[in-house]
């Protein structure tokens, strides 16, 4: 194992990293306009919500690291290195639900990325990612996830997701 001073260089830079991605949220939720709406929240509430929080996280990772580190910290469990085909399939899952959504519509879109991200997580288990039958059962799966949560959204919420018809129910 390490010495405990080789370990804080990383540590430092994380705490660093969150406070910078909490400036960058924050002056993107300052553009945001802070009309209130229903129950007195504006659009703009959640944004500095998560910037307070990521904020909070960093100053805290910084205050560990610079009162000596992880210091009870327990050697890591897992793998020597990455299973990166596992990840690379999860990866492909969301790129492809953002890169589809708005030309096979949210349905076929989310059941496309659960496809993908679920052989990932099937690989990453140490299984197999399955045949043809296994794909098509997916498939039904992710469908069946993916269109009771189209329904409630646009249905019941009154949310506008992307569709691939325009009838409103795929």
């Amino acid at each position: 194992m390490k010495p405990l001073a080789a370990g804080l260089g990383p540590q430092r830079a994380i705490g660093f990293i969150a406070l910078a991605l909490a400036g960058v949220m924050a002056f993107g939720a300052s553009q945001i306009p802070g009309d209130a709406g229903y129950a007195g929240v504006g659009p703009n509430f959640l944004p500095w919500v998560v910037t307070a929080a990521l904020a909070l996280c960093g100053a805290a990772l910084l205050a560990e690291v610079f009162t000596g580190g992880f210091r009870n910290r327990e050697a890591p469990s897992g793998a020597e290195r990455g299973d990166w085909p596992p990840l690379v399939w999860v990866s492909a899952g969301v790129l492809a639900n953002a890169a589809l959504i708005t030309t096979l519509g949210f349905i076929l879109a989310c059941t496309t990325c659960y496809m993908l991200a679920v052989r990932g997580l099937r690989q990453s288990e140490g299984g197999t990612s399955g045949g043809a039958r296994q794909i098509a059962i997916d498939f039904v799966t992710g469908f069946l996830i993916a269109g009771p949560a189209f329904w409630l959204f646009t249905k019941v919420l009154g949310i506008n997701l992307p569709g691939l018809t325009g009838t409103g129910w795929i």
